[in-house]
C-alpha cells in the first residue's frame, strides 16, 4: 500500500501555506491569545481514572482514508452532546477536509454543544497549526511523532533529534497557549523519542499510519518500556468490551475510540456499553 501519512503531510504543507495567505501568522497569534478559556483536557482524563473507570477520548469522525464515509448522518454537536452523556472524558475531533472530511467548524460546533475538554485531532507540523487550534477552541493538539521522521520513517541519532527538537517546540508552544499535548507513537524506536517531551499524554496507535493495518499488540508490547507518571491512551482497533478488558487488565485505563462509536446509532448509548 502507498504510504499515506506521506500524502497526508505533503498536503498539510500546502494547506499551511494556503492558510496563512488567507489569515496572516500575526492574525491568528492574535486569535489564538484570544480564543476561549481553555478546559483542563489532562485533569478530566485524570478525574475517571481516579475514580477506577476509564479515561475516554471519544472520537467525533466522518470519514478515513481506509474505510471512507463512516457516518453519513453526521451532526458534530448532536454527536458531542451523546458522548458527554455516555460518560466520556473528553472529546477529539477530526478537522482535516481532504482525508478525513473533517473541518475546525465541526470541532466548534462540538465543543460549544458540551462541557467537555476537546482534543484537535490533526497532522499538526508547524507552529501556525498550534496556534489555529487555539484559536479555534481547541483544548489540545496531537503531535504524531512519525510525522517528525523522514519519509522512510528511518530512526537514528539524526532524524531522532530533529524530530525531538521539532516536537519540543510545537509542545512549549502548545503548553504555552494552556493547551494539552497527546503525543502518539507506533514503534519502540518512536517511544524513546516521545518519552523525552514533558506531556504526560503518551498515546500509543493500533494502527500502522503507513498501511492501516491494526493489532492491540502494538499497545500491549510496549508497556513494560514506559515509566509511571505517564497517562497511557491506548488508540485505534477498540472494538468490543473484550478488547477494553485486555488492555485494563495490562493497566491502561484510557482510550481514544471512534470508529467503534460512530458506527452507532447513538454514540454515547455505545460509549456507555462498550466501557460498562
Amino acid at each position: 500500500m502507498s504510504d499515506i501519512l506521506q500524502k497526508i503531510l505533503a498536503t498539510k504543507r500546502v494547506e499551511i501555506e494556503s492558510a496563512e495567505r488567507e489569515i496572516s501568522r500575526e492574525a491568528i497569534v492574535e486569535a489564538a491569545r484570544d480564543g476561549l478559556p481553555g478546559r483542563d483536557f489532562v485533569g478530566a482524563i485524570r478525574t475517571r481514572i481516579a475514580a477506577g473507570g476509564a479515561g475516554v477520548i471519544a472520537e467525533v469522525k466522518k470519514a478515513s482514508p481506509s474505510k471512507g464515509v463512516i457516518r453519513a448522518d453526521f451532526q458534530p454537536a448532536s454527536i458531542a452532546i451523546s458522548y458527554e452523556q455516555g460518560g466520556a472524558a473528553c472529546l477529539s475531533v477530526l478537522t482535516d477536509r481532504q482525508y478525513f472530511q473533517g473541518s475546525p467548524e465541526y470541532l466548534q460546533a462540538a465543543r460549544a454543544a458540551c462541557s467537555l475538554p476537546v482534543l484537535r485531532k490533526d497532522f499538526i507540523i508547524d507552529a501556525y497549526q498550534v496556534f489555529e487550534a487555539r484559536a479555534m477552541g481547541a483544548d489540545a493538539i496531537l503531535l504524531i511523532v512519525a510525522a517528525f521522521l523522514p519519509p522512510d520513517g528511518a530512526v537514528n541519532l539524526a532524524s531522532a533529534r530533529a524530530a525531538l527538537a521539532a516536537m519540543l517546540e510545537l509542545e512549549q508552544l502548545a503548553h504555552d497557549l494552556g493547551m494539552a499535548v497527546l503525543v502518539e507513537v507506533h514503534s519502540a524506536e518512536e517511544l524513546d523519542i516521545a518519552l523525552q517531551l514533558h506531556t504526560l499524554l503518551l498515546g500509543i496507535n493500533n494502527r500502522n499510519l503507513r498501511t492501516f493495518e491494526v493489532s492491540l499488540d502494538v499497545t500491549l508490547s510496549q508497556l513494560g518500556r514506559i515509566p509511571d507518571g505517564r497517562i497511557v491512551v491506548t488508540e485505534s482497533g477498540i472494538l468490543g468490551p473484550q478488547d477494553v478488558a485486555t488492555m485494563r487488565r495490562a493497566g491502561v485505563n484510557a482510550f481514544l475510540v471512534g470508529e467503534a462509536f460512530m458506527r452507532a446509532e447513538d454514540p454515547g448509548m455505545e460509549l456507555a456499553r462498550l466501557f460498562a
